[in-house]
């Protein structure tokens, strides 16, 4: 099982051991504090995700999503779906879909069962995706 959370912005996947940073980061983040190893270069637009080196206690904290996806496929299949393709960044609006698709917020530490993700068709995800995209 593995659990998938947000580090300034972008995702970050905790699977089988590893640590991938899927997206770009949206403000500073401190990756020290966050366990990790600072990256060299972040650009989600030439590299949609990259291995996270575990620099002490990494961990995914805050409201994470389980899925059953594991290793590289799941960093790809996160970046195929809540990834905007332009610019590489997260869509707060996908991740929302997948968190709370009640639209009820979810608590800060709750820990969402989104094992559906991976089962979602490609075809019908993008579907899914095209509509959440285009609504204001």
């Amino acid at each position: 099982m593995a659990l998938i959370g947000r580090l300034a912005g972008a995702l970050v996947a905790e699977t089988g051991g590893h640590f991938y940073l899927v997206g770009n980061t949206k403000e500073p983040c401190d990756w020290k504090a966050a366990g990790f190893v600072a990256p060299a270069q972040v650009d989600a637009v030439v590299r949609p995700y990259i291995v996270l080196a575990n620099g002490g206690a990494a961990r995914v904290a805050g409201l994470r999503a389980r899925v059953d996806v594991e290793g590289e496929p799941l960093a790809r299949l996160l970046a195929d779906r809540l990834l905007i393709r332009r610019n590489g960044s997260v869509s707060e609006r996908l991740w929302r879909l997948i968190v709370s698709p009640g639209g009820e917020p979810p608590r800060e530490d709750a820990e969402v069962d989104a094992r559906w993700l991976g089962e979602v068709p490609g075809p019908v995800w993008e579907i899914v995706r095209d509509t959440v995209l285009r609504c204001l």
